[in-house]
């Protein structure tokens, strides 16, 4: 069977990439996410509302993986103190260093796969925007969850505000938990490592990672399980759009025209090069070796440098003529 690639994520680059120019791009995209989860904060009650019409959803699906995993969570800190670790920090590290792995060294696949990451960044703003969620931890005790960054705050950097470093939690948006970006962004990498990781090792940390994200953003109580159904419904969405953005992208940039056109190089069309570098010569003229090649033998026959070769006709006469 041929292999086939799924759209959205390969494509040779149009354009050589360049560090200085992907590297702003990706700021600009994590600046736009950053505040959008601190402008777009939404009303509290709604929030509320809006988490626990979730947490209805799921009781009539009979969906409650968040209650057991998040009591194991407290009560065993040998696996709550890591998980708040894992939420915490490898959002924020693994994803920007598989950037710099594919931009160094999968250069074919890094612009469709950093557009797919940035579609669906997008779209995930668009869900804080409209649908802002209390989660889990920040409801009230009676529904059940504890918040496990707040427990075990004393071994982190983190207080009782997310993951955010201790008197900075006025500057993040607690309640954009719908979709969840943490599970969305660790199946990027997922699908990344699984693609073009080339080991077995790659491939099973590509299937790993997204789902033990899963696990940890319910079990530390920070996303419900549909949260998590969300960031994959988000990134499956940004998938699909990746080669529009990419027409598009491509289109206007055709748009643009370039600063430095390039010079055409004019060739004979025997293909040998040309001596004269565009200079020409009178329709009787000699370049200065013809003339020394000529000077030469009338020079050994004892004519002088001043005197003027006989005409062709005068030469066939002399030679027909008899000597006398």
């Amino acid at each position: 069977m041929p292999h086939t690639e799924t759209p959205g994520t390969e494509g040779a680059p149009a354009t050589r990439l360049r560090w200085w120019t992907e590297l702003p791009l990706i700021l600009l995209v994590y600046a736009c996410y950053s505040a959008g989860r601190l402008l777009v904060r939404g009303d509290v009650t709604d929030a509320v509302n809006h988490g626990l019409a979730i947490l209805r959803i799921e009781q009539a699906l009979y969906l409650n993986a968040e209650h057991p995993l998040n009591r194991l969570f407290t009560r065993e800190p040998w696996l709550g103190i890591p998980a708040d670790f894992w939420y915490a920090s490898l959002h924020y590290l693994v994803t920007p260093a598989l950037l710099v792995w594919l931009f160094r060294s999968r250069a074919v696949h890094f612009r469709a796969a950093r557009t797919w990451l940035m579609t669906s960044t997008f779209i995930g703003l668009i869900g804080f925007t409209l649908l802002p969620t209390c989660p889990p931890r920040l409801l009230d005790a009676s529904h059940g969850f504890v918040d496990t960054m707040a427990q075990y705050s004393s071994y982190g950097w983190w207080a009782g505000e997310a993951s955010a470093p201790r008197g900075l939690g006025g500057l993040t948006n607690q309640y954009a938990a719908m979709p969840s970006l943490h599970v969305g962004w660790a199946l990027w990498c997922g699908v990344i490592l699984w693609r073009h990781g080339g080991t077995r090792l790659a491939r099973i940390a590509g299937v790993v990672y997204p789902l033990v994200t899963v696990v940890v953003v319910m079990g530390t109580a920070n996303h419900y399980f549909l949260d998590a159904v969300a960031g994959v419904a988000v990134m499956g969405a940004g998938l699909l759009l990746t080669p529009v953005v990419l027409r598009n992208t491509d289109r206007v940039k055709a748009l643009v025209p370039p600063r430095f056109a390039p010079v055409p190089v004019a060739s004979s069309a025997s293909g040998s090069p040309i001596v004269s570098d565009g200079c020409q010569t009178s329709a009787g003229e000699q370049f200065p070796g013809q003339r020394q090649q000529q000077l030469e033998p009338r020079l050994a026959s004892g004519s002088g440098p001043g005197d003027s070769p006989p005409a062709r006709g005068e030469d066939a006469e002399t030679a027909a003529a008899p000597a006398r």
